[in-house]
């Protein structure tokens, strides 16, 4: 008798494991919706990538800028649209692109596609569709990363770079991320971290499809799925891109969660390029919130190998830029952009 109630408990409970591991979940999350007038590049590796055109007013001479979202995942928001329209308003053709896997742009049916290497060929390719012989890249959090590993191949194209809220140069150098700032910044810990963003979100399901992805290289869960909790997981992360948590507001859909996990995986496999990047000429101004989540260190490097690098701090912001802080944030960069030497 005592056997057979321990039988049929164990195949209860191995049947509700299977169920809450193998069943598709749903999530309450704002569903991505599609941005009215976007434009599309057909790139010749099978990205379709989704884009808006901020165009410059007047027009002129000067390079186009090519914003680069954060993530991996992540997209471009109706808000960061409207922070650069003012800096279209300056003459400059802002392009805005929603990176393969996430926003508009097409999904990968093979996740193992997903990498540092295709998002920057994926960029050498738009600034090739574009057709221009010189760019100005402005990258947000992950977008610095890509446009750092991107400058170190294409140096002579990139007159200048513009790094906000900078993640680590990669390949990451995990040492230097432990360095303490200069109490002179007077920097500011948020309040909550990202470690207890993703404690909160993460399930026995989601961890399993983050296991597929990564280790065996296949979608477990729909694109949608995945999206839905990668929005889901989003808006716990969020509460961290600030200095106390307030302020955040819900989070959209259309980020990538396979575009966001396999490219992570794929930091490790970029060449170590910090030889050739190291004391170039190139202009370069960095704008870091007082409250920003990423390691001080990660930062300092780009101060230590860019001779002509600027920080710039904005007092009481976070790792996102809220619209409170957006026209010192516009200012610091218009000046940038209209000056000829190191500012």
């Amino acid at each position: 008798m005592i056997k057979s109630i321990v039988k049929y408990s164990l195949l209860l409970g191995g049947g509700i494991l299977l169920y809450v591991l193998f069943y598709p979940q749903k999530y309450d999350v704002l569903a991505f919706e599609k941005r009215p007038n976007t434009k599309y590049w057909e790139l010749q590796n099978g990205s379709k990538i989704g884009y808006t055109l901020l165009k410059g007013t007047p027009s002129g001479n000067k390079p186009p800028i090519i914003y680069l979202h954060g993530g991996p995942g992540g997209m471009v928001s109706d808000e960061t649209i409207d922070l650069l329209k003012p800096i279209a308003a300056k003459g400059f053709d802002v392009y805005l692109y929603d990176q393969v896997g996430s926003g508009h742009s097409n999904r990968l049916e093979d996740v193992s596609e997903y990498s540092v290497s295709r998002h920057k060929e994926d960029l050498a390719l738009i600034v090739e569709a574009i057709g221009t012989e010189k760019i100005i890249l402005f990258g947000h959090s992950w977008g610095t990363m890509l446009a750092i590993d991107f400058f170190a191949d294409n140096a002579a194209i990139v007159e200048k770079i513009i790094c906000s809220g900078p993640g680590p140069i990669l390949p990451m150098n995990r040492k230097i991320g432990q360095l303490n700032p200069p109490d002179s910044l007077s920097l500011i810990t948020p309040k909550y971290s990202n470690k207890e963003g993703n404690e909160k979100a993460y399930n026995l399901r989601a961890k399993l499809i983050r296991f597929w992805a990564t280790i065996l290289e296949t979608k477990l869960a729909s694109d949608k799925e995945a999206d839905d909790f990668f929005t889901y997981l989003n808006s716990q992360l969020s509460k961290s891109t600030t200095c106390d948590g307030s302020g955040v507001v819900e989070y959209r859909g259309g980020g990538g969660y396979y575009s966001h996990v396999m490219t992570v995986q794929s930091f490790w496999e970029v060449e170590n390029k910090r030889a050739k990047i190291k004391d170039s000429k190139v202009l370069l101004l960095i704008l870091r919130g007082q409250c920003d989540n990423q390691k001080w260190g990660y930062t300092q490097e780009y101060l230590n190998l860019f001779p002509n690098a600027q920080l710039k701090i904005i007092e009481g912001a976070g790792h996102s830029i809220e619209q409170r802080y957006q026209d010192k944030y516009i200012k610091m960069m218009e000046a940038f952009l209209e000056s000829s030497t190191s500012i």
